[in-house]
């Protein structure tokens, strides 16, 4: 059981009072409570001592003790004999992700496509394909060596020559990013990360040991060259992980010079880099059937041999978030270190789903134009009625990705988020893509739902937002630095 002190739950907190009418102690639990849905508080967390957490908050004990009170009534907390205040989730039997996000509310805190009709088609074709494998053991930590060839072709076909055996198949591109982490890092590595960034990734490298180190994404100017520079150079990352296409959430793409640059820092400090393809190749600016493929991040290198780059991928984002199907491409023998460190955990990726991936990289890249145009017309969409119902808002256009980074004008997301889901909708708050509360201003709103759904969810969000702005947001100076 891992125990939270009171300074860290503190900084988790950010700017919790001055944004709600609430008494303290009932503004205090609805934060409290949304780090738990969220995500930002793991179950089974222990929360500091009431006397701690009072001293901390610069509030009464009979304050910390109210919302803790509430938080009990209502599911949150559960109080052990000899350990403390642990985080739980209201429900008696069901699955946590049940709880988090109810059939009946409208989950918009994944940035997730329904599954192109072709998986349907390639599931059938790939059972034919079945048999022949089924006299075989069914499982190897590197993957079918057809589909890690198919996948190398990609590769070499988009600008970077790969072999088969410069490829894993892993259980998506999470799992790839754990196995990396797993085997690259060792307990107190600093590891370079984007901010915002994707929050899975960054929890992987923190669950391995890693120091974060954060390097500035907006959506106005993109990375920032300086800070990257100085990232490298002063805190030698043993690892650096980006999203150099379609950012998520910001949805910026880095240019050809700044990703030559960038390889050129990690190669001068020994950094090795990982780039998150896994969405990669779903850019709006050319929809057309033969559109040039775009190049990986890795194929910026060049002729400099020094860096170790390593690509992660899957069919998640572009395919369907259910086929649970992904891949490393790295030199062969960082892949036979991964294999090694993979058998302590899985012993490979299914067969079947395998298969179904190999199917379906046949029609790949007319899936892909399809996705496009899906997305653009979801990105269109969303913005027409965001700009309809909630014209304050300053709103971004992302040339790619699956999602919009918001800037609500004040630092008051995660006030937002709980009133979003009293109006039936599930939504990330900003601070859930940063480090230590940060991005109160923002909201990430994905677009790659149906329309319908677009507008339901608009429609929440004016609810939820009209009666967050009737309250005026009052800082005290200490908060200002926690503002971004």
């Amino acid at each position: 059981m891992s125990s939270l002190s009171a300074r860290a739950l503190a900084s988790a907190l950010g700017s919790w009072r001055g944004i709600s009418s609430a008494p303290a102690y009932a503004a205090l639990a609805d934060r409290i409570r949304l780090l738990v849905l969220d995500g930002r508080l793991a179950l089974g967390a222990r929360l500091p001592a009431e006397r701690e957490l009072a001293a901390q908050l610069s509030l009464s004990r009979t304050t910390i003790s109210a919302a803790y009170a509430e938080l009990r009534d209502s599911g949150y907390l559960e109080s052990l004999r000899g350990s403390g205040s642990i985080v739980r989730l209201p429900f008696r039997g069901a699955a946590p992700l049940e709880a988090i996000a109810p059939a009946h509310l409208l989950d918009f805190s994944k940035a997730t496509l329904p599954a192109v009709p072709a998986v349907a088609a390639a599931a059938e074709r790939a059972s034919a394909l079945l048999p022949a494998y089924l006299g075989e053991s069914g499982f190897d930590p590197i993957g079918l060596r057809a589909l890690r060839q198919a996948l190398a072709d990609r590769f070499t076909m988009r600008g970077l020559p790969t072999d088969a055996d410069e490829v894993m198949i892993t259980v998506g591109a999470q799992h790839a990013i754990g196995l990396l982490a797993r085997t690259l890092l060792s307990r107190g590595d600093r590891a370079l990360v984007e901010s915002p960034s994707y929050p899975h990734a960054s929890e992987a490298l923190r669950a391995n040991g890693a120091r974060l180190v954060p390097v500035a994404v907006t959506t106005e100017d993109g990375w920032d060259e300086l800070g990257l520079e100085q990232t490298f150079q002063r805190t030698s990352p043993t690892l650096g992980y980006l999203m150099p296409d379609n950012h998520n959430p910001t949805g910026r793409s880095m240019p050809v010079e700044l990703r030559e640059r960038t390889i050129a820092f990690a190669a001068e400090q020994g950094t090795t880099l990982i780039a998150d393809e896994t969405m990669g190749e779903l850019g709006f600016a050319d929809l057309s059937a033969d559109a040039r493929p775009i190049p990986p991040f890795a194929a910026s290198a060049g002729a400099d041999t020094r860096a170790r780059l390593v690509t992660v991928g899957s069919v998640g984002k572009t395919v369907w978030g259910g086929l649970r199907v992904g891949w490393i491409r790295a030199d062969r023998e960082l892949i036979q270190r991964i294999a090694r460190v993979r058998y302590s955990s899985d012993l490979g990726t299914p067969v079947f789903d395998q298969l179904v991936v190999l199917e379906l990289l046949g029609d790949y890249d007319p899936i892909l134009v399809d996705r496009r145009a899906y997305l653009r017309a979801g990105r269109d969409h969303l913005l027409a009625a965001l700009r309809a119902r909630l014209p304050q808002w300053t709103l971004p256009v992302p040339e790619g990705g699956l999602t919009l980074w918001v800037n609500l004008g004040a630092p008051v997301s995660s006030q937002l988020a709980l009133a979003a889901r009293n109006e039936g909708l599930v939504i990330a708050a900003g601070p859930r893509f940063g480090m230590n509360g940060v991005f109160e201003r923002f909201l990430r709103v994905p677009f790659s739902h149906p329309p319908e759904l677009i507008d339901r969810a608009v429609e929440a969000l004016a609810a939820a937002w009209n009666g967050v702005a009737r309250h005026p947001v009052v800082f005290a100076q200490e908060d200002l630095a926690e503002v971004v």
